[in-house]
């Protein structure tokens, strides 16, 4: 008996850290600070004496399987693999695929889901886009920086999200959905300029036959098909020759995610007839035998009702169900470990407003990009389209406080650093890695301070509109 209690004791500890983590992981501001905790992280593992070189040495580690026979067979899959690599170009893939999935979600049923709906939120994101690469263009134009344009272009919906919340009712209902919608369209246009902008040399007999598959797949869709192992497969086949032909492999996520049904294999009325058939099975076989419910019999039922539970959601949500936390709390985290780690070597990294004829100032481009450019892009766009009536200011915000959520729109970190990781390809290693570090210390200076700056605004303004509010 005395053996027992410790292990009682252990078990009740677990359960309870296990409901407290569960609770944790579902506020909308963890995942923001989780990934500005392994920023932090990364950092330190970069620069400390005592575990930079391990730091490095672990992210350029090879992955590649080797098939070597002396007799002429040299085969290395997947070509220059490392584990920097397999995080950029195979983790990453999982999370475009759930971005894929939401966009295509808020598409079909959501915030984008008709024309009324989706056009401030658009024009507002093509604002965010077009106006923090002029501002990049306009200081690096015909400089080795000029190229790394689309880095201060994205929204980092985690981080906006997890301030939001942290504000409370002082930002409006209305304003938290625009910036989520407008988020979401900003997702898909960051995904058509890497894929249009930043892939390498296209093979086009590989994406031709890669293009292949996917007409194949969907064909498999249009014939009805609902199980998921041939989706999975094509997927591979896709990654793969993505990954070969020149397009960054990350789009065969995307590309796969706006294939797989979004249709259910039972609807209503099949549903309730065939969970009704196996309710009436589960009492016909009840007491067929001294085994305890469930016996033999009904644990067969009670799994043919579980599958058409199963199959009354359709695929499209339950992999993204599935698959959410794993990319929030795993593959995101995992990737700020890997790419936020910039060894500083020069102090002039935090110097944002250097400026070289040569290489340009891939820092300022970047930093008042995120921090001028977002806002200014956003609001004005926004302004033109309510102004012309394609959209209709969001219920209960003016746009004092509109230009303060659009300052969030700056916070730019995890797509930013991925589009900055493909930047400058077509310089020399050297200049190469200056200018990504330096874009990486220049995408969390303006991200934190666009954040900083719109949690002020958004307090002062509430702070304000208190006040008009009681002296009226």
């Amino acid at each position: 008996m005395a053996k027992l209690i410790p292990i009682y004791t252990w078990n009740k500890g677990v359960i309870k850290f296990n409901r407290r983590s569960d609770r944790l992981s579902k506020q909308p501001w963890f995942q923001g600070v989780l990934l500005l905790g392994c920023v932090i992280l990364a950092m330190l593992l970069a620069n400390l004496p005592f575990t930079k070189e391990f730091y490095h040495t672990l992210l350029g580690t090879n992955l590649q399987m080797h098939i070597f026979n002396g007799e002429g067979i040299d085969v290395a899959f997947p070509r220059d693999m490392t584990v920097e690599k397999f995080i950029n170009d195979i983790l990453m893939v999982i999370f475009f695929f759930t971005v894929g999935l939401e966009i295509k979600r808020e598409i079909a049923r959501g915030e984008l889901s008709s024309v009324k709906k989706a056009i401030l939120p658009v024009i507002a994101a093509f604002g965010g886009v077009i106006t923090p690469a002029l501002i990049f263009t306009a200081i690096n134009h015909g400089s080795a920086a000029a190229s790394g344009w689309g880095i201060p272009t994205a929204t980092d919906i985690a981080f906006a999200v997890c301030i939001l919340s942290m504000l409370g009712n002082k930002v409006p209902v209305s304003l938290k959905v625009f910036l989520t919608a407008l988020a979401i369209a900003d997702d898909l246009i960051a995904i058509l300029v890497v894929a249009l902008f930043y892939g390498g040399r296209i093979n086009f007999l590989l994406l031709g036959i890669a293009v292949l598959v996917i007409l194949f797949t969907l064909l498999l869709r249009r014939l009805g098909e609902k199980h998921m192992f041939p989706y999975v497969l094509a997927a591979i086949v896709v990654w793969g020759l993505f990954y070969y032909s020149g397009i960054h492999a990350t789009m065969s996520g995307v590309v796969m995610a706006f294939i797989i049904p979004s249709r259910p294999r039972f609807n209503k009325n099949q549903y309730v007839h065939k969970r009704n058939h196996y309710i009436h099975m589960l009492e016909e076989v009840d007491g067929i035998d001294d085994e305890p419910f469930p016996n033999g019999p009904q644990k067969h039922f009670l799994r043919k009702l579980e599958s058409v539970a199963h199959g009354t959601m359709d695929m499209s949500y339950r992999v993204e169900h599935a698959l959410s936390p794993w990319v929030n709390f795993l593959i995101m985290p995992v990737f700020a470990l890997a790419n936020a780690g910039v060894e500083i070597t020069d102090p002039s990294y935090f110097n944002i407003f250097a400026y070289d004829p040569g290489l340009g100032s891939v820092s300022m481009g970047i930093f008042l990009g995120l921090l001028i450019g977002k806002p200014v892009g956003i609001t004005l766009f926004s302004w033109i389209a309510i102004k012309a009536r394609l959209g209709a200011m969001p219920a209960k915000a003016d746009w004092k406080m509109f230009l303060a959520v659009a300052c969030l729109g700056g916070i730019g970190f995890t797509m930013s650093i991925f589009v900055d990781t493909l930047s400058f390809g077509d310089q020399p290693a050297e200049v190469m890695n200056h200018l990504r570090d330096a874009g990486k210390i220049a995408v969390l200076l303006g991200s934190v301070c666009s954040g900083l700056l719109g949690a002020v605004l958004i307090n002062l303004v509430h702070r304000l509109g208190g006040r008009g509010q009681a002296s009226a």
